[in-house]
């Protein structure tokens, strides 16, 4: 399974994670700088410079979770982590700071600053691949390589009464006829929410794009992309989602925390789609859950049989 991007996570992932690490930093520098400061070795550091070091902090943490999507925030830690590096160098000169801790800080300011920029390039590089969303509205993309015929896979994915069986917070989807369907899924913190979708395209063996209605709870839009992999090594499988999180993009941040975030649920359910279409079953339940056991096996034969191929 692979990206669209290299890499292991999405630089929303990245930035968010970056973003509670900028708030925790902060809290620690505000609520507790004299401790914060004798942990990296300045015992000359002026409490109020560390506190205001600790506000920018937390301030730059927040912007970067309600939006992840941004790299303007990013770039502004960058330029927070060259003023960290400043004033720690400037106290390497102190008699009284120690050197050592003060060295293993800067080192770690040096690691950090350059995670910021890694994400922050990422950020801009995707700005100028896709152009801006509108606001609030989210892109999710993923990809996986299965190791079937791509007239099968295509079939198997056609069917959205199948999606249960793999997509792990889906709990029911209802073809209505006239190309919409309806669907019911799993919510962060035990709720459940609907939404009636339809199909805009569908392209024999290609591709199948679809969107929520305009009174669906959830408003979200899709594709999925079919192309034989090079190699004669099965069948590419690309999904792009759209959606509108509730809450905003700090809602989005909190699902990520719970395991609730759509890029670890597609994620996760690729790689259920890819098991199921190569074994017939899935062998674990993949991210968040792990411990649950996994969804039912499905018999091979029956697997090729609601895809529609004949042995």
């Amino acid at each position: 399974m692979h990206r669209e991007r290299k890499g292991g996570r999405s630089p929303e992932q990245l930035a968010i994670g970056l973003g509670w690490f900028s708030i925790a930093l902060g809290m620690t520098g505000i609520l507790a700088p004299r401790q914060l400061a004798r942990t990296i070795g300045m015992r000359d550091a002026s409490e109020t410079t560390i506190r205001s070091f600790g506000a920018r902090e937390v301030t730059n943490g927040l912007a970067i979770l309600v939006q992840p999507d941004r790299a303007g925030w990013l770039w502004s830690r960058v330029g927070g982590d060259a003023l960290d590096l400043s004033y720690l160098a400037s106290s390497l000169g102190s008699d009284r700071n120690d050197g050592g801790r003060l060295g293993m800080a800067i080192a770690a300011v040096l690691g950090l600053t350059a995670l910021d920029v890694v994400c922050a390039r990422r950020l801009s590089e995707r700005d100028d691949d896709f152009g801006s969303l509108p606001s609030g509205i989210v892109r999710v993309e993923r990809s996986a390589t299965i190791n079937r015929p791509l007239d099968e896979v295509y079939r198997y994915w056609k069917n959205f009464e199948n999606f249960p069986r793999f997509m792990r917070h889906v709990q029911s989807v209802e073809m209505l006829g006239d190309n919409r369907s309806r669907w019911r899924v799993s919510a962060p913190a035990g709720m459940t929410v609907e939404w009636e979708a339809e199909v805009l395209d569908d392209r024999e063996g290609e591709r199948i794009a679809w969107r929520s209605t305009q009174d669906s709870q959830i408003q979200n839009s899709g594709i999925v992309q079919f192309k034989a992999a090079p190699g004669a090594r099965g069948t590419e499988v690309r999904v792009q989602l759209e959606y509108l999180p509730p809450a905003g993009r700090l809602g989005r941040s909190m699902a990520w925390l719970l395991g609730e975030e759509p890029d670890q649920q597609l994620y996760g359910d690729l790689r259920r789609f890819k098991q199921l279409m190569e074994t017939g079953e899935i062998v674990l339940s993949d991210g968040p859950g792990l411990w649950r056991a996994a969804q039912p096996p499905a018999d091979p034969q029956q697997v090729r049989s609601l895809a529609g191929v004949r042995s």
